[in-house]
């Protein structure tokens, strides 16, 4: 099965879901930790599930560094991507999340090129421009301000909410937060999607037949 239609797949499902599939497989390390902590807080404007590949980079916010790149090295991989892209944006200062690493130009700039969703590792600001953009974020917190702003590297390895992210690695995301699907299981994880929703629905279904017995007793 083809990477994109994996992805259209997991679309169907809730993150949770998601979690539980992975939970099933015999070759996942049950161990592992591959969804985001409480720390990230979910902007998600009901857009439902989203589900792209992670392009990464790390940032400084508030004070000028003594290197920077320029932001059309994040912004043209987001673009040349042949798959739906979810930004990944760190902020790497010592006073992380006291300057926004996003707005709604930067959600609107996602937004043109291409990007179904970004996960901020600090923290946001123009949350009501971000939502008329319809871009789905994720973020630490949100402030109203940042320094210069500068862009630090690009695809590397970044944590976000206790969670490791790569770049490639395959990101789905709602309210409850993100999970992060490892490439190697991605088409086995989608098939067992289905075989835990049906599972539970069948149980869900028996104690809400049990619920309305019990009403109408």
């Amino acid at each position: 099965m083809e990477l994109i239609e994996i992805i259209e797949g997991l679309k169907k499902y809730d993150s949770a879901t998601v979690q539980n599939a992975m939970m099933t497989i015999d070759s996942y390390d049950k161990e592992q930790i591959d969804y985001s902590s409480p720390e990230l807080k979910s902007y998600h404007l009901e857009n439902g599930t989203v589900v792209g590949v992670a392009v990464t980079c790390k940032v400084t916010p508030l004070y000028e560094p003594k290197e920077k790149l320029d932001w059309d090295e994040y912004y043209d991989l987001i673009d040349k991507s042949d798959l739906p892209v979810v930004g990944i944006i760190v902020d790497i200062e010592k006073n992380k999340g006291r300057g926004a690493v996003m707005g709604d130009g930067m959600a609107l700039k996602h937004k043109v090129l291409g990007a179904v969703g970004v996960i901020n590792g600090g923290s946001i600001r123009d949350l009501p421009g971000i939502a008329d953009v319809g871009m789905s974020v994720w973020a630490t917190g949100r402030v109203p301000g940042h320094g210069p702003f500068n862009l630090i590297e690009t695809q590397t390895s970044v944590e976000v909410g206790d969670l490791i992210i790569n770049p490639g690695d395959l990101i789905v995301g709602d309210t409850d937060g993100i999970t992060r699907v490892p490439i190697e299981i991605a088409e086995e994880t989608l098939i067992c999607c289905k075989k835990v929703r049906d599972y539970e629905t069948g149980v869900f279904d028996e104690l809400k037949k049990k619920i309305i017995n019990i009403k109408e007793e």
